[in-house]
């Protein structure tokens, strides 16, 4: 038996404490996927863009057919009484879930009448600034009108555990994932950006991956301090050969990429400067 973190679950009015059982065979989301989720961060005595995922969550809810019925203030609420349950030096995810419980014509399509809200919010450390290594994934990212990109769903994730587990594989720890066009999206778990030349280079959210949050907050931050950031198509040999190559997500937040296929990279001036801006003001 799995033993969890320690977790604080909130469904139809109630704080659990633990992993309640809320899913039954016959729920739409356990056999047809109808899932959305997002994740913020309490570390450090700071909720960085905690408003952003609370707000996001919601829009995700509404492009997989479901109707949130939290206003983005109340889910904020939610998350902070729950962040309130753990003691304030300990690092947690914040979970806001909706799915549907009952099928609409056929089965298949979700009931939005029946779309229900969680909040999961458990203990889990932000993990030390030491780097990942990344190849190139065989798995591609779909495009809007393949699958639901446009939102943070359940469903696109056996995706990202096919690349991650190619990957791993191969002795990496996460892969580029290509778009439709042969392109680099993003990480299998988290956003890419690269540097050269003096300056840095993300790829262009084209509608085959969600513009994180996290990554959002980082552009500005570097523009708004002089440096400039270029949203574009980005090929694999680019990142093959970055200057520096670093990550945004919302689970280690930043994060250098310290070796791409067989070669080894440092963390880098732009890595370093993007991190401390967000953290200072994250504390701000």
């Amino acid at each position: 038996m799995t033993e969890w973190s320690q977790t604080w679950t909130f469904f139809d009015g109630t704080w659990h404490e633990g992993n309640p059982q809320l899913l039954g065979p016959r729920d739409h989301a356990a056999w047809l996927g109808s899932t959305v989720f997002d994740g913020a961060r309490a570390f450090e005595g700071v909720t960085p863009d905690l408003e952003a995922h609370c707000q996001r969550v919601n829009d995700s809810a509404r492009a997989l057919g479901l109707i949130p019925d939290r206003k983005t203030g109340e889910v904020m609420e939610i998350a902070r009484e729950g962040v309130a349950k753990f003691d304030p030096d300990t690092a947690v995810y914040i979970r806001p879930m909706y799915w549907a419980q009952d099928g609409g014509r056929f089965s298949v399509p979700p009931n939005p009448e029946s779309t229900v809200f969680c909040m999961c919010i458990y203990e889990l450390p932000m993990p030390e600034p030491a780097g990942f290594s990344v190849t190139r994934s065989s798995y591609r990212r779909p495009a809007v009108d393949q699958a639901t990109v446009n939102a943070k769903a359940a469903c696109l994730y056996p995706n990202s555990a096919r690349a991650l587990a190619e990957a791993a594989e191969k002795g990496f720890d996460n892969a580029l994932v290509l778009d439709p066009s042969g392109n680099v999206a993003e990480l299998a778990t988290a956003n890419v950006f690269l540097a050269r030349d003096g300056a840095v280079h993300t790829p262009h959210p084209n509608g085959t991956f969600l513009n994180g949050v996290t990554r959002q907050r980082v552009i500005k931050l570097l523009e708004d301090t002089g440096t400039p950031v270029h949203q574009r198509s980005l090929t694999f040999e680019d990142f093959e050969e970055a200057d520096e190559i670093f990550a945004t997500g919302n689970y280690f937040k930043l994060m250098p990429v310290t070796r791409i296929q067989q070669r080894s990279l440092q963390p880098g001036p732009f890595y370093t400067r993007a991190r401390e801006l967000y953290w200072d003001w994250a504390h701000r």
